[in-house]
C-alpha cells in the first residue's frame, strides 16, 4: 500500500478555508482592537441643560407665521439653534449655547408626557440641574380669570383620576366625582411654592398685550374677573384630556381643589399634570413650573348655552389669541431669563428674593 506524507492528507475544503479563516481571525483580532480603543476613546459628555421650555403645540411654522404657543419661544432663543431629532419625541428639541432647551411635546396626556420623556432620557444632554418651564394656552373660569392673562401654578390636579357618573344619576346638586384609592401619589402635584414666588416676583409687573376684540368680548360677562385687562396670577391648574365647559363642571373642577386641598381652580389645561409625573420619576416636582394663558372662559356668558360656547357663530370668538401666546412668553422670559443671567445662584436652588 503506498505511503502519502502526512502533508498531502489535508484535505481540498480545509485548504480552501485556510485564507477564510486567517481573514475572520484578523476581523476579530481588529474588531477587539476596535472595542477596546472604542472603550478608551472618551465619548462627548452631556450638554448640561439649564432651562427647558415645553410647549404644546405650535399652528405652522416656528417663525414668520400665525404664532402658536412655541414661536415666541423659538424666536427669542432657538432662531439660530440646529433642530436635533429625538428618538420617540413628537418634535425636533432646540438647545442655545446659553444651556436654555424646548421643543414642541404634543397635545393631551400621552403625547405631551411620552415627548418629555424621551427627551429625558436622551443621554446627549444633562436635566440634573433643569427648570422646567411648562407653557401653553388654556381656559379660565369667568369669576377668576379673564382673557389674555397669564398664571403660574400653585398646585397641579388631575382631572381625570376618579370615578364619575351622570348628574341623573345621583343625589341633585351633588358633587358627580369621587377619588379612586391608588392614585394619591399622582392626581395632585403641589409645585414648589419659593420657586412660584420667586416666578412671580419676577414677572407680576409684565406689561400684558390686549386687543380691542378681546375687551369687548370680556363686557359679555357680569364678573369683575373676566373683565379685567390681562394680569399675572396665582393659582390651581387643572389637567384633563377632556376639554370640559359649563358652569356645572366648571364647578366640579373647584371642587377637586378643595377635596384635595389645593387653592382654588383657576385654569384649566391638558398635559402639566402628565408631564410633571414624567419629570417626577426622573428628577422630582422641585423645579418645574406651569405657564398658561387664558384664550377662552371655561363656560359662556349669562345669554348663551354651553353648546352655543362651545360651536360660536362667526364673529362671537373671544378674540386675543395672538396676544396671549405673546404674553406667555413675555411673562416667562422674564424668569428663563433670570436663571440664565445668574446661574451661579439657580443652580444650587431657587435664590432668595431680593
Amino acid at each position: 500500500m503506498a505511503v502519502f506524507p502526512r502533508t498531502l492528507l489535508v484535505r481540498p475544503a480545509a485548504l480552501a478555508c485556510a485564507p477564510l479563516a486567517r481573514g475572520l481571525l484578523t476581523t476579530l483580532a481588529l474588531t477587539t482592537a476596535g472595542s477596546a480603543l472604542a472603550e478608551t476613546t472618551p465619548t462627548a459628555p452631556p450638554i448640561p441643560v439649564k432651562v427647558f421650555v415645553a410647549s404644546m403645540f405650535e399652528i405652522g411654522d416656528n417663525s414668520g407665521d400665525r404664532a402658536g404657543e412655541f414661536q415666541h419661544w423659538y424666536e427669542r432663543y432657538f432662531a439660530n439653534a440646529d433642530p436635533v431629532a429625538v428618538r420617540g419625541a413628537a418634535h425636533d428639541l432646540y438647545c442655545n449655547d446659553s444651556g436654555v432647551c424646548g421643543s414642541v411635546l404634543g397635545m393631551g396626556k400621552v403625547a405631551s408626557s411620552s415627548s418629555m420623556q424621551a427627551i429625558l432620557l436622551d443621554p446627549r444632554y444633562d436635566f440634573s440641574d433643569a427648570y422646567f418651564v411648562l407653557s401653553g394656552v388654556a381656559g379660565t373660569p369667568p369669576s377668576k380669570g379673564t382673557i389674555g392673562m397669564v398664571s403660574w401654578a400653585t398646585w397641579l390636579v388631575d382631572y381625570d383620576l376618579g370615578h364619575r357618573w351622570a348628574a341623573e344619576e345621583g343625589e341633585p346638586g351633588e358633587p358627580v366625582f369621587m377619588p379612586r384609592s391608588g392614585y394619591e401619589d399622582i392626581r395632585v402635584y403641589p409645585l414648589n411654592p419659593s420657586l412660584v414666588k420667586r416666578a412671580m416676583a419676577l414677572s407680576d409687573d409684565t406689561a400684558l398685550e390686549d386687543s380691542e376684540s378681546a375687551r369687548q368680548y370680556r363686557l359679555r360677562y357680569p364678573d369683575e374677573a373676566a373683565r379685567r385687562a390681562p394680569f399675572v396670577a396665582t393659582g390651581t391648574h387643572m389637567t384633563g384630556d377632556t376639554f370640559f365647559h359649563g358652569p356645572g363642571l366648571s364647578r366640579q373642577a373647584q371642587y377637586m381643589t378643595e377635596l384635595y386641598g389645593a387653592d382654588d381652580y383657576l385654569i384649566t389645561e391638558m398635559e402639566a399634570a402628565a408631564i410633571t409625573q414624567v419629570i417626577d420619576r426622573l428628577h422630582g416636582t422641585e423645579r418645574i413650573l406651569s405657564l398658561r394663558g387664558a384664550v377662552n372662559f371655561d363656560q359662556g356668558n349669562p345669554d348663551e348655552t354651553t353648546l352655543q360656547h362651545l360651536d360660536p357663530a362667526p364673529g362671537e370668538t373671544a378674540g386675543g389669541f395672538a396676544e396671549t401666546v405673546a404674553n406667555i412668553e413675555l411673562v416667562g422670559s422674564r424668569v428663563v431669563d433670570d436663571m440664565v443671567d445668574h446661574w451661579d445662584q439657580w443652580q444650587q436652588g431657587v435664590p432668595t428674593s431680593e
